[in-house]
């Protein structure tokens, strides 16, 4: 049975499991884990009697499992599936697809942005702009690539930012292993794009000439900790006036008896000298060896007040006080039903809609609608 404090459930969407979900004027935009299916456009304007409206699918080896949606544009992303174990399709190309949902029964394919390599995993998204984690033909990993958009049938490179040691054509040499340090998901606020780079912590960049992004400062915190840095999200409005950001760490990697990922509290009131002041992690976790996938994952990224819902795996939705940034608390939270045929919850990602109510997607299956009571 579900577990609840602070939130009760309102209604369900039957569905495959979720990636990223979007949620605006009453309508679900949901990108999905697995192929064949790609993202699937629900009407939740009545939360207890959702109706599916249109579904998009993917080829086997591939997933398209992020969405963002600007009026009545849509942007997925497409990228090969290292855990599906069927091969992709030979002339298979990862990027961005662009689609008009004026109409959501029948979204209309605008243009498709492709890259090399892997593809494009996360990315922001404005009036204007595309701000992608992509891979790239001669770089290590994935880096961020700006795209105008003015023209959604026409995209249009305008920049890139990388690490130094991921050109590998211009004859950089990283000083990492593997693909450790890469693009995960930039964010941006004004003139500055928050960009977590996963087991490199998180970079700031100045971006106030769109064509030359210029790096400001960054936090690596791998090691002491083990699990790579998921997302870096400013927070809009200055408390007690002063500037943070909330940095959720993402529980998918780390030694067995290394310490399960959580969410931190950064203070960017000097953005040139960014300083941690205070951290939360569910009660318990800790205590004894977990499994992956048992701790923090993804926050919400529509900021309302100081109370955010946090997607924390296997222990459902959070709901975090970050009213004093050096003393975060739990105030809330609800950890959905186990999904049929599977084992434990694995609450992905979060998202509210305008009327304040909370969805939460779990990557085996399935959208679970929640509000506070």
């Amino acid at each position: 049975m579900a577990q609840a404090s602070g939130l009760k459930q309102v209604g369900y969407i039957n569905c495959a499991g979720g990636g990223q979900i979007i949620v605006q004027n009453g309508f679900a935009y949901v990108g999905h884990m697995r192929a064949p299916f790609g993202t699937t456009i629900v009407d939740v304007r009545d939360p207890q009697n959702s109706q599916v409206l249109s579904e998009l699918r993917m080829e086997p080896g591939t997933h398209s499992h992020k969405v963002r949606v600007r009026g009545d544009l849509m942007v997925v992303n497409q990228e090969l599936n290292f855990n599906d174990p069927n091969e992709p399709p030979p002339e298979f190309r990862g990027g961005v697809c662009i689609y008009d949902v004026a109409d959501r029964a029948n979204p209309k394919l605008l243009s498709r942005w492709k890259t090399e390599g892997q593809g494009v995993h996360r990315f922001d998204l404005d009036d204007r702009y595309l701000y992608l984690s992509s891979t790239a033909e001669g770089y290590l990993a994935h880096i961020v690539i700006i795209l105008d958009i003015q023209d959604p049938a026409n995209p249009v490179e305008v920049s890139r930012w990388w690490m130094p040691g991921q050109w590998l054509a211009g004859g950089e040499v990283p000083d990492w292993d593997k693909t450790a340090h890469r693009c995960h998901h930039p964010l941006r606020m004004g003139d500055r794009l928050y960009t977590s780079y996963w087991q490199a912590g998180f970079h700031s960049l100045d971006i106030a000439d769109i064509t030359k992004p210029k790096r400001i400062s960054g936090l690596d915190w791998t090691p002491p900790f083990h699990c790579p840095t998921h997302t870096a999200l400013p927070i809009p409005f200055p408390i007690r006036d002063r500037r943070y950001m909330l940095v959720a760490d993402e529980d998918v990697y780390r030694p067995p008896n290394g310490v399960p990922a959580f969410l931190s509290a950064v203070d960017v009131t000097d953005i040139a000298n960014p300083a941690v002041v205070g951290t939360f992690q569910v009660e318990g976790v800790d205590d004894a060896p977990q499994p992956l996938a048992t701790a923090c994952h993804q926050l919400c990224e529509i900021v309302t007040g100081t109370e955010i819902p946090v997607a924390w795996f296997a222990h459902g939705v959070r709901i975090i006080d970050f009213s004093n940034p050096r003393n975060l608390r739990e105030v809330a939270h609800f950890v959905p039903d186990v999904p049929p045929g599977c084992t434990r919850v694995q609450s992905n990602d979060v998202t509210i809609d305008e009327r304040g109510l909370i969805y939460v997607t779990d990557r085996q299956r399935g959208v679970t609608i929640i509000e506070r009571v």
